[in-house]
């Protein structure tokens, strides 16, 4: 990647980093966002949000004092220079409102994906936030965090993500501005799957791109944004809190139908961001619902869906072993066209990991992020994210 001004080149994740006396670790998950509830507020209160942590991919950075004295961004081969100037906005933006400054070196190991489905802003946003916070010894919730550096305006899905992981609920943006609140979580089985499907390089609809296609569309009618509800309510929360596999995927499905429908007219009349992705998502629909050997009472089915704007899409399955073989079924049938990728992952157990060391050593000054055990993560070379299992 060629040099932009202002900021250094960073490791590939192969070699050595140099270690520093004082380090700020921060890996944040991805999530996908499986829906609005209310997008057209027909009871006055806009958006409300489901969406679900993943465990791979990921956002990781470190952040330590600039030994020249120059604050900089450094971006390793692979992250976009414009996620190096992102992160280098938020560290300006932070020490205005925080009134300190230091000359910090910020590395970007890695970043989600933008503009994929993924959530990359707000974990950028969050993550850049948090290690600026830890190395000033301050602290600030999250949403307050948010709120500062310009995210969570219609879903707080991707803030509660990085406080706490899993399946989570929100009940829309405040009157007053501050981000939605966190109204459900939970923590899906941990033998489940997602099944992603992804186009490397790809982009969803965002920006000026994005408003001009939301203000293009009509209001979500009330009685589908009550089907929205009910689903949550009744299917995919109860489903995931223990009434089974199948009433979790068969609400998250029914709920994607609704809001693709919605949204089809500002992606070409069709529910998913590529028409090849669409076709393989139905094929993954209906191979699912059928019986197969091993699987047990309440395991048929996919909850099918795109997150956000796409291109990336999901089947959510009972176990990797089901992933597996409808992946390899979905290959031999011809069905993942060329630029298309599967990874098969977990779901999200838990936000982001934060680490403060101290010459090598763990140090916790006060948080709001649980601290995490990092044996030897002095010098992080590659993700800890669990890698995601590409068929």
């Amino acid at each position: 990647m060629n040099a932009i001004p202002g900021f250094l080149q960073g490791d590939d994740g192969e070699g050595p980093v140099e270690a520093a006396p004082r380090q700020v670790h921060v890996e944040a998950p991805a999530r996908l966002h499986l829906g609005f509830l209310d997008p057209a507020g027909s009871l006055g209160r806009p958006f409300g949000s489901l969406g679900l942590t993943i465990d791979a991919p990921c956002t990781r950075l470190t952040l330590a004092a600039a030994a020249d004295g120059v604050t900089r961004v450094e971006a390793a081969p692979g992250v976009p220079p414009e996620e190096a100037e992102r992160a280098a906005a938020h560290l300006a933006l932070l020490e205005r409102r925080t009134g300190r400054s230091a000359a910090l070196r910020l590395r970007l190991h890695e970043v989600l994906p933008p503009h994929a489905g993924f959530g990359s802003g707000t974990q950028l946003a969050l993550a850049v936030g948090r290690a600026f916070l830890r190395w000033h010894r301050l602290d600030l919730p999250s949403a307050q965090l948010a709120q500062w550096l310009g995210r969570g305006l219609r879903s707080g899905i991707g803030i509660a993500g990085f406080d706490q992981g899993g399946l989570l609920l929100d009940g829309g943006p405040l009157p007053d501005g501050r981000p939605a609140p966190l109204l459900a979580r939970l923590a899906l089985p941990p033998a489940w799957r997602v099944l992603l499907v992804t186009e490397p390089g790809g982009r969803g609809l965002s920006g000026a791109a994005e408003r001009a296609a939301l203000a293009g569309l009509p209001p979500l009618p009330r009685e589908a944004a009550a089907c929205i509800c009910h689903e949550t309510l009744m299917r995919i929360l109860p489903g995931a809190g223990g009434a089974g596999f199948s009433s979790f995927a068969a609400g998250v499905s029914a709920v994607q139908t609704v809001l693709g429908e919605h949204f089809a007219p500002a992606q070409d009349g069709e529910p998913f961001a590529r028409p090849a992705i669409g076709r393989l998502m139905r094929w993954l629909a209906e191979a699912a619902a059928q019986p197969a050997p091993g699987l047990g009472p309440g395991q048929t089915g996919a909850g099918i869906g795109q997150s956000s704007w796409g291109p990336t899409a999901f089947a959510l399955l009972p176990s990797a072993e089901r992933a597996r073989t409808l992946a390899e079924a979905a290959r031999r049938a011809g069905l993942l066209a060329p630029g298309l990728q599967f990874q098969i992952v977990a779901p999200g157990a838990h936000g982001a990991r934060v680490a403060v060391l101290e010459r090598g050593l763990p140090a916790w000054p006060m948080s709001s992020n649980p601290p995490v055990q990092v044996p030897r993560w002095n010098i992080p070379t590659s993700s800890t994210c669990s890698p995601p299992a590409r068929r």
